[in-house]
């Protein structure tokens, strides 16, 4: 049975993840001594929409999100690190407990919730939320390899040049390299267990 939240909760939430990534990736462009115009030059975002991102003002989308990572030599997983809830997981970082999953929310109704308990392995486990009508409108690509498993909703899945539409039981696996986006075209929000191999994402 699909999750269901609060949308007030989820809302205020939303915000809190905004703010606490926005101050992190402020920390890390100031621990590498980088003005936000040189990680504008760096990124090709502009210098007002860093500013924003960093303020919590506006979410950064996944693929400005790899931008600024990639930038300020992290990966995306990187932020994962501090933006923990209040739970934590199991002293023996095996079990990641569902009140414990660390999350990145980004712009357009996409979030991505950590399954995997550590950092520094070689595999990334993500639970991503899709909304309705939203997703990556312009590929990316990056090291490793990844595949997934829809869980509910639909999911176009595009490839280089090549596109699926998929539905709940279907799965997918590509070389991360090649250039690729994804969207949710139906009316119900899409989730999707992702992986990633190695942890480049």
């Amino acid at each position: 049975m699909e999750e269901r939240r609060e949308p007030r909760e989820d809302a205020a939430g939303a915000a809190d993840l905004g703010t606490r990534l926005g101050q992190m990736i402020r920390a890390l462009r100031r621990d590498r001594k980088l003005t936000l115009a040189a990680l504008s030059e760096a990124t090709g975002l502009s210098l007002g929409l860093l500013s924003q991102i960093e303020r919590g003002l506006s979410e950064p989308s996944v693929k400005a999100l790899h931008l600024i990572a990639g930038s300020l030599g992290v990966t995306v997983g990187w932020f994962f690190r501090e933006d923990a809830a209040p739970a934590t997981p199991a002293p023996d970082e095996v079990v990641v407990r569902r009140g414990a999953r660390r999350q990145i929310t980004y712009a357009g109704g996409i979030s991505d919730e950590l399954l995997t308990p550590q950092m520094g392995g070689q595999l990334e486990f993500l639970l991503c939320r899709i909304a309705p009508g939203t997703g990556i409108e312009e590929g990316y690509a990056h090291e490793g390899e990844e595949g997934g498993y829809v869980v509910a909703g639909t999911l176009e899945l595009t490839v280089e040049t090549q596109s699926w539409t998929l539905q709940a039981g279907d799965s997918f696996g590509f070389a991360s390299h090649r250039p690729h986006r994804y969207r949710n075209p139906g009316t119900h929000e899409t989730v999707v267990i992702w992986a990633v191999t190695p942890a480049s994402f």
